[in-house]
């Protein structure tokens, strides 16, 4: 039986390269990889080309430490605290940062896509908008990197003709990132996980990608999952790498672990807003402590138990979200 537990800090020095095509997981301020992406700070890694289907704090953090030089994503953005991220707007008003766009469907689609094998899949999702029309990557972008598709994507002709709903398809290009990261609530040590809650597009990515890294809030035996098999979703054939980090998705959300922390992401969002105060953040809350759990515990235990999901809701009881 092979144990595919490691630590975060040779997961990501041995599977996440400079330049690599990277996918978090997550959705918002839901279940982001934060483990993760801190530890790629730490490390320095740069020049990601990065996918996210509608992420928020993973995202913006990468983007504002520097690692990232191109974007492909729905939506970035941190629900009430940043409805647009405040990082990668800096970042793409100065030029910093390249973006390809698509719609939330659009991008589940692509991921799907890159999971099942095929080149593209079709959708009607962008017809009549600018998506179809306006491209991140310009054509000799696309050539210099054999890992991009030669277009955004391909408006056709219903090949079916009438038969159908739509005379127009849009064909959009598979997504499969040399690596993905996804933070779950349980995996065994073979890499069997199990999201509990909403998947997002988590379960696509995962599976689309050539090599995953899952975190986990638990490490749980083998024989546990084997006994409800239909609530895991992904498989130990995916996996490279197991890494057990409790908290591993804060300051985000863990459904039936943990809510988000209101005061932390408001916090970080005037920081994010000032270059003086972004650095500082940066270098004492990211970069100086070694581990997630020194991360972690820089906020106080008090306030964090009020975080603590709500064993029947899932959710936090009584937290101020103001």
């Amino acid at each position: 039986m092979a144990n595919k537990v490691t630590t975060l800090k040779s997961a990501i020095k041995s599977l996440v390269p400079d330049g690599c095509h990277l996918s978090i997981g997550g959705f918002t301020i839901n279940r982001n990889p934060m483990a993760a992406v801190y530890e790629i700070i730490r490390q320095q890694k740069k020049d990601l080309h990065l996918y996210a289907h509608s992420n928020g704090q993973g995202v913006d953090e990468l983007i504002g430490a520097g690692c990232v030089r191109r974007l492909e994503i729905a939506y970035a953005g941190s629900g009430r605290f940043a409805p647009t991220c405040i990082r990668f707007r800096k970042a793409v008003e100065s030029c910093k940062l390249i973006v390809e766009d698509y719609s939330n469907y659009q991008m589940t689609l692509r991921f799907m896509a890159g999971a099942m094998g095929v080149p593209f899949l079709p959708t009607r999702s962008g017809l009549g908008t600018d998506i179809v029309e306006k491209w991140g990557f310009p054509k000799e972008l696309r050539q210099a990197d054999e890992k991009l598709p030669n277009q955004k994507l391909v408006t056709i002709d219903n090949p079916f003709g009438e038969w159908g709903t739509s005379p127009k398809l849009v064909l959009v290009p598979a997504i499969n990132p040399d690596v993905t990261i996804i933070h779950v609530q349980q995996a065994d040590r073979r890499g069997n996980a199990r999201i509990q809650g909403l998947t997002f597009a988590d379960v696509e990515q995962a599976k689309a990608c050539r090599h995953l890294i899952i975190t986990c809030e638990e490490l749980v035996a083998e024989e546990f999952l084997k006994q409800e098999p239909d609530h895991n979703q992904i498989p130990f054939i995916h996996v490279d790498a197991v890494v057990p980090v409790p908290w591993g998705a804060y300051p985000t959300a863990c459904y039936r672990y943990y809510d988000y922390d209101p005061e932390y992401l408001q916090n970080y969002n005037q920081s994010a807003a000032d270059e003086k105060l972004y650095q500082n953040y940066l270098t004492e809350k990211i970069v100086n402590p070694e581990s997630h759990s020194e991360f972690v515990s820089l906020t106080d235990s008090e306030h964090r138990k009020r975080l603590v999901a709500d064993p029947k809701t899932g959710y936090a009881s009584g937290l101020d979200r103001s």
